[in-house]
């Protein structure tokens, strides 16, 4: 807290050289004799302005940027004595790493991770855990355009607006490169997810610019990693697969880009995950999944569609299911009501743009207010969506395990109220020693 000191005399109303004061009560009332005050200021009215960092109880900052010496994070926070080595998160960071496919950015980088603190002997402490990734391909001469005219539809313009300079080469803290230090602390988010209540996280691509995979064509209930690694572009249906790899390769041979949808369902969640009012889980969840790079749009649940329902239409009525459980016949709360999980499957979309990095020629202009024609150079994703998958259940990972933290502390520190609530529950040993991309693949 921001705290300032005020002094004032004990007796401060009467003036120290007054006559009609005795010796003793001069003494008394010199200015030597004084109290300190201390006014607080809020930490609340604070401002923090970094915007590097996510998480209350499970916190992660992020730094680096594309064409520097490596991107990475520190995550405090972690729980100790959990199982932890750099293959349990090299796995999502190889899904997200480019060069891993015709349909993406050509850059080649192995984005190998290394644990250098709060890990000993195979086992998180407790303490601050820090995860680096070099960069190894970086070609600062392709951005020489850039560092002259600003790229439509980038960041490039809005960081100079904000901080009158920025790193030109591979656009800085605006590059997807950023993801890797969420990616890494995303998997460790979902092994815990997994070991402690068995939560699994699955994301995949459900559109690719004007083809749409119809939802009644994927069975959220039985969806598996294997279906949706399956293809380069990661759609769990072989079908419409091959039609949004035909939708990249039509723009992308003309130096264009197309964007599209990624949906994310959640399943096991323990309920009771979210706070009402200002820190409603959905609001957690499109906070963190709007903070991607390309983001344009969220919705969870019925989302827009709704609208055109009636109450008795969108309503999802509940019954007690053959174990006892309230359960809801549909699930258009998407998973999710009052702000708070009912243990149904969590569901949500994310829209991504086009990328704005395109080898056409466009009009824009110069630093110095000069309108001219640019043809952007560099390794650019024809379309994001497909290395967006990751960076998704990665992010639903980390807002999931903060607010998993959150509910056992507040919730669940003293005993449950057995008629209304469940235990969080704990998972069986087999999941334990198995982490879920194993157990997936």
């Amino acid at each position: 807290m921001a705290s300032s000191l005020t002094s004032k005399s004990i007796l401060g109303s009467t003036k120290p050289g007054s006559s009609s004061l005795s010796p003793e009560l001069r003494r008394l009332s010199s200015p030597a004799v004084q109290i300190s005050i201390r006014t607080q200021t809020k930490k609340s009215l604070q401002i923090q302005a970094t915007g590097s960092s996510y998480g209350t109880h499970f916190r992660v900052s992020t730094f680096g940027e594309s064409h520097g010496g490596g991107v990475g994070c520190i995550i405090d926070g972690c729980p100790p004595r959990i199982p932890l080595s750099e293959s349990d998160l090299q796995f999502d960071l190889d899904r997200r790493r480019p060069g891993q496919s015709r349909i993406t950015t050509p850059r080649k980088e192995t984005d190998t991770c290394r644990i250098s603190s709060g890990v000993s002997e195979g086992m998180t402490t407790g303490t601050p855990i820090h995860v680096f990734v070099p960069n190894t391909d970086q070609r600062g001469l392709d951005y020489s355009e850039m560092s002259v005219a600003y790229r439509p539809s980038h960041a490039d313009a809005t960081y100079d607006m904000k901080y009158g300079v920025r790193s030109v080469q591979g656009g800085g803290r605006s590059s997807a490169r950023e993801t890797i230090g969420r990616v890494a602390p995303g998997a460790l988010a979902r092994k815990i997810l997994k070991q402690f209540a068995g939560t699994e996280i699955l994301a995949y691509v459900s559109q690719v610019h004007q083809v749409v995979l119809p939802e009644d064509l994927v069975d959220h209930e039985n969806l598996t990693l294997e279906q949706i690694e399956n293809n380069i572009v990661r759609c769990p249906n072989p079908e419409y697969a091959e039609k949004m790899i035909a939708a990249i390769d039509a723009v992308r041979t003309k130096g264009n880009s197309v964007g599209g949808v990624v949906t994310c369902i959640v399943r096991n969640a323990p309920r009771g995950l979210g706070t009402p009012v200002f820190d409603k889980l959905e609001a957690e969840l499109a906070k963190a999944c709007m903070s991607l790079p390309a983001t344009k749009g969220f919705e969870f649940g019925s989302g827009f569609s709704g609208t055109f329902l009636t109450g008795l239409e969108h309503n999802d009525e509940f019954y007690t299911d053959e174990n006892g459980r309230i359960r809801t016949k549909t699930n258009r709360s998407g998973g999710i009501q009052g702000g708070i999980s009912n243990g149904e499957i969590i569901n949500m979309r994310v829209a991504f743009k086009p990328t704005s990095t395109i080898g056409r020629k466009q009009n824009t202009v110069t630093r110095d207010k000069k309108e001219t024609e640019m043809i952007a150079r560099g390794r650019h994703d024809p379309c994001v969506v497909p290395r967006a998958v990751p960076m998704v259940e990665a992010m639903v990972a980390l807002v999931l395990v903060d607010q998993l933290m959150a509910q056992y502390a507040q919730c669940h520190l003293f005993p449950i109220n057995p008629e209304l609530q469940e235990p969080l529950r704990t998972a069986s040993p087999v999941e334990l020693e198995q982490p879920q991309n194993a157990a997936a693949l």
